[in-house]
């Protein structure tokens, strides 16, 4: 009972019953349309008949006289199928024709009888129940001529319309029922498996999704959008997790660090260099921290959009060859050749600031993880392609695995798993939420500069010309 008080509720059963009476009420209107139509035309036949009748029958009484008119309607009433002919005194008793009895008051009036009227047939001993429109005419003599016809016809017309209408309606009321049950059970069971499906997501469970059955109905669709969002939480909390497991890794050893030193200090004697040597120690671990912080506010604004309202037009040219010649010197100290091929006149609209900070980011990690190679070198390049612009950086180091470069751009993902050379572990995530902001995305591809050398890794920043 609360099933079907369930499958009563849904809208799929309210929409069939919707339609149902929409259909039903659309059939009986159509059908006693075509009923009265029908009868009508049946009405006016008669009357055609009944004046065709009426003309035939006054030209033999115009011809000869009543004599003539009797044998005449005799004559016409032993016919099959015959009119209904009758000739009545002037006080209403039938003389001639094919009528046994007739409804009182009937004769009175001349003209068309405005209602059907009860009469029996001459020779008719089977008791039926006959009825008849006819027209009277008053002879000159008195006496009243009657020409008719039985209706029995369009009785029969209205009856058999009115059977199909009846069985037309229960045929339909029993399919509308299957149907009803059909798509109502259907609908209930597709929203039974979802509601199975969001209990588990619920639970916690974010890899479920809701069943779709590729039919492309409404149910399908709701399911896609929602499979589609539901895989978006599942990759943010699966980032928020990672970002959590990271944080705690790459913050426990700088805090540790930072308390053993505090607790050092304190507990060692010491002279005043060596407490001054403590502080600037702390002040460094300390430093370090506020940069991861840092860059992670500053993730969360970009990939939140706070920056666009500082967009501006930059000369994307001249900041590239701006962050070369700021790292060339760093380069140099650590024995990479840095070189610039950058297009000229190059215009974005974009944020500087985010921009200079990524191309410095994706320069900085070159120069860090180029490796020991012979001759390490870097190359800043600035293409314009297309639609397109292509901002590198390029070099000839050790590179990173295809199979690693999805993880790198993760917040704290450092393949240097010891952690030995400095870093966050947040530049290249920053790089993406970035090129994000400016409609565009970033590419980690084999770039040796050098064929001798590493496979390289070419970090680009593809870049819409119309942002």
């Amino acid at each position: 009972m609360n099933r079907l008080r369930a499958m009563l509720s849904t809208t799929a059963v309210r929409l069939s019953a919707l339609y149902l009476g929409l259909f039903a009420l659309c059939a009986v209107a159509l059908v006693f349309y075509v009923t009265s139509i029908s009868v009508g035309m049946q009405h006016d036949r008669i009357q055609r008949v009944i004046g065709s009748e009426l003309r035939l029958v006054a030209g033999a009484y115009r011809n000869n006289g009543i004599t003539g008119l009797v044998r005449v309607i005799e004559r016409r009433a032993r016919q099959p199928g015959a009119n209904l002919y009758a000739i009545a005194a002037p006080t209403g008793e039938l003389i001639a024709g094919n009528i046994d009895a007739i409804a009182p008051g009937v004769l009175d009036n001349e003209g068309w009888t405005t209602v059907p009227f009860r009469y029996e047939r001459l020779g008719d001993s089977s008791g039926q129940d006959h009825r008849a429109l006819a027209q009277i005419v008053f002879l000159p003599n008195g006496m009243r001529l009657m020409v008719g016809r039985d209706i029995g016809e369009r009785e029969q017309v209205r009856g058999l319309v009115r059977q199909a209408l009846v069985t037309a309606l229960a045929i339909m009321f029993a399919g509308a029922l299957a149907i009803w049950f059909f798509v109502g059970r259907r609908a209930l069971k597709r929203i039974d498996h979802m509601s199975e499906a969001s209990k588990k997501i619920m639970a916690g469970d974010l890899a479920q999704r809701l069943p779709v059955n590729g039919s492309g109905d409404e149910f399908d669709r709701l399911s896609l959008s929602l499979n589609a969002m539901l895989g978006r939480i599942e990759r943010l909390n699966e980032g928020l997790r990672q970002v959590s497991d990271n944080i705690a890794h790459d913050l426990k050893t700088p805090l540790t660090r930072l308390r053993n030193r505090a607790e050092a200090a304190l507990a060692g004697g010491g002279d005043a260099e060596s407490h001054k040597q403590a502080l600037e120690q702390m002040i460094a671990d300390s430093d370090q921290l506020i940069r991861t912080f840092n860059a992670l506010l500053m993730i969360s604004r970009v990939e939140a959009g706070s920056s666009t309202a500082q967009m501006s037009k930059v000369d994307l040219s001249g900041l590239a060859r701006d962050a070369a010649e700021l790292y060339e010197p760093v380069a140099e100290d650590a024995g990479v050749a840095l070189t610039a091929d950058i297009a000229p006149d190059v215009t974005i609209t974009g944020n500087r600031e985010l921009l200079a900070q990524s191309l410095s980011n994706l320069i900085d990690n070159a120069v860090k993880y180029v490796g020991d190679v012979p001759e390490p070198a870097i190359r800043v390049s600035l293409v314009s392609s297309g639609d397109v612009l292509r901002l590198s950086v390029t070099d000839n180091g050790p590179g990173v695995p295809a199979d690693r470069r999805e993880d790198v751009v993760k917040r704290f993902v450092r393949l240097d798993e010891s952690r030995s050379k400095p870093g966050t572990g947040l530049g290249l995530s920053l790089v993406q939420a970035v090129a994000a902001l400016h409609g565009g995305r970033l590419e980690l591809e084999d770039g040796s500069t050098d064929a001798g050398s590493g496979p390289g890794l070419a970090a680009s920043m593809i870049l819409p010309k119309g942002k």
